[in-house]
């Protein structure tokens, strides 16, 4: 059996200038990055806007298990099995994270014979959007800094500094640190942080802007700081969001690159579901939507969490509905869920299967009866699923009302998926309903609560800490009318990733509230969740090499 590096490394792909004219690009938009990476100028959306979009199809999954759910490949093998049966598609997704990479998790480009290449690339460096990304967030903490030091004009308390540096490495040493040591002319002592890269409101920023004028404002609303006054202090006020902007004017362009197949991938941005509102840019989902007739995306981790924020937030702000939802599952993990150890999961085991389906359940009664879009749950097949246990699955979603499809994508590409892109095609040619979780004028407790008993099926929220006196402050200061970004553990859908299955009798603990003013929601952590990862005990990195050839081994 190949690797999946090994199976991307084998296949021939096509020249990117072919990738593009599949999609009728003109060339004046493509910047190449050599022969199978391009970017593809934004501004090739004024041009296409009295096009009709395509249908738009989110692909989402169950609570993430060590078993593993496969949501990227699906997608990809859907988008793959959708040209199969002569439905022109596109890929739109979200770029890895070096931290990923090289923690626990591996890349993020698919598996099997369902993947985006070149995957390598991909998974490493790619066209530099986060390094710039990167960039941007570390020029305004140094200006920040910068301005204190030169005099503190604004009046800004160091107390009260909200930003924090970045990096794109999941470096636990980084979380918490004190910097400005040394002279009086190093700096102004105080403590300080690192997020990861894609926690960084600046990659949300970038998601979310749709070409530099916007990218550009919303820059300058970033709240950094409060003043001793309790007013809050802005990028702009820092006059940061030009030089911001001129790091990040190639990082707003969407990466066109291919699946195994042939078709053609957008691959754009990266936030984390789990501490920011995880889905690819909406540039990248515009262009998928004019150039194809569907348009199939992923939202990260869970439905409760990707998903939720992808329909509330992203839709929201876009104007978008999708057509149709995926929800990928594994008969492994749903026995994971069930209680059964990773060691055993290939047993069949029904009884586990049994207590570990409310999972699924629950995620496809969130999609049905709070968003009201229509859906089918992809079982993503291993070759020790049982028949018995495939058909328990089955019977169980069928009594709500929604089909399952087999998906095998991963063994044999987009042949395999066929069966599930039919019904993903006869889903978006049915009219739904679509609606958000809440409404935006509703208060900050009560779209918070809503979240948790409707999508995460808690009892309510508990604010905890210094979270209702933010919660005063930021609706004094007239943010609260923005939609709510969670984040969550993903590994349960309350806050305690102990809880695994479909918990009850529960509270979700809110221990902090901040305003993301540039992209436009509030950020509600809960429980013990971390913008900073940490490594493993044996990182995915220590597998990792290159040879003298420049050929890479060890990529997931």
């Amino acid at each position: 059996m190949y690797s999946d590096i090994e199976i991307a490394q084998s296949c021939q792909k096509e020249k990117i200038t072919d990738i593009a004219a599949k999609l009728d690009i003109p060339e004046e938009y493509l910047e190449l990055y050599g022969n199978y990476k391009a970017k593809v100028d934004y501004r090739l959306l004024k041009d296409l806007k009295n096009k009709k979009d395509g249908k738009l199809v989110l692909v989402t999954a169950i609570t993430p298990t060590p078993a593993g759910e496969g949501k990227t490949t699906t997608t990809v093998g859907l988008s793959d099995a959708l040209r199969k049966i002569g439905r022109k598609s596109v890929v739109a997704l979200r770029e890895p994270s070096l931290g990923p990479v090289f923690g626990i998790k591996g890349g993020a480009a698919g598996g099997g014979y369902a993947q985006v290449v070149p995957m390598e690339d991909i998974n490493l460096h790619f066209t530099g959007d986060f390094h710039a990304i990167g960039a941007a967030n570390n020029l305004l903490a140094a200006m920040l800094d910068n301005h204190i030091q030169q005099g503190n004009a604004l009046n800004i308390d160091p107390r009260r500094i909200t930003w924090k540096r970045a990096v794109d490495m999941n470096d636990r040493q980084l979380r918490n640190i004190i910097d400005g040591l040394g002279a009086r002319t190093d700096g102004t002592p105080r403590q300080d942080g690192f997020d990861i890269t894609v926690a960084s409101e600046v990659m949300a920023v970038l998601c979310l802007s749709a070409d530099i004028s916007d990218l550009k404002e919303r820059l300058s609303r970033i709240v950094v700081a409060y003043t001793y006054n309790n007013e809050p202090v802005t990028a702009g006020q820092l006059k940061a969001q030009g030089a911001m902007a001129a790091l990040l004017k190639d990082a707003l362009k969407p990466n066109l690159v291919q699946t195994l197949e042939g078709t053609p991938a957008f691959i754009h941005g990266g936030p984390f579901a789990n501490i920011a509102h995880g889905c690819n840019s909406l540039t990248a989902t515009r262009m998928a939507l004019k150039l194809g007739e569907y348009a199939v995306t992923e939202a990260g981790f869970g439905a409760d969490l990707g998903a939720e924020k992808f329909l509330d937030i992203k839709c929201r702000m876009a104007g978008l509905k999708p057509d149709a939802v995926v929800i990928v599952a594994t008969v492994r993990a749903l026995k994971h869920h069930g209680g059964v150890a990773k060691d055993k999961l290939n047993e069949e085991n029904l009884e586990a299967l049994e207590k570990g389906l409310p999972n699924l359940l629950q995620h496809v009664s969130n999609i049905r009866n709070v968003f009201h879009l229509p859906c089918v749950v992809a079982i993503n097949r291993f070759p020790n699923d049982s028949e018995a246990e495939l058909k328990l699955i089955e019977d169980r979603c069928k009594e709500l009302g929604v089909n399952v499809a087999l998906s095998e994508v991963w063994a044999k590409g987009g042949e395999g998926g066929k069966s599930l892109a039919e019904e993903v095609v006869r889903l978006c040619d049915q009219p739904n309903d679509f609606s958000y979780a809440y409404d935006l004028d509703m208060s900050i407790m009560d779209k918070l609560n809503a979240i948790a008993t409707k999508v995460y099926h808690a009892d309510g929220v508990d604010l905890v800490g210094s979270a209702p006196k933010q919660l005063r402050q930021l609706e004094e200061l007239g943010f609260g009318s923005l939609p709510i970004c969670m984040a969550k553990t993903q590994y349960s859908f309350s806050d305690d990733q102990t809880k695994t299955g479909a918990p009850k009798d529960f509270r979700i603990s809110v221990r902090n509230l901040k305003v993301s003013a540039g992209a436009g929601f509030i950020v509600a952590l809960t429980g013990e969740i971390m913008t900073m990862p940490g490594l493993p005990k044996v990182p995915a990195a220590e597998k990792i090499d290159v040879d003298e050839n420049g050929v890479i081994t060890g990529l997931f």
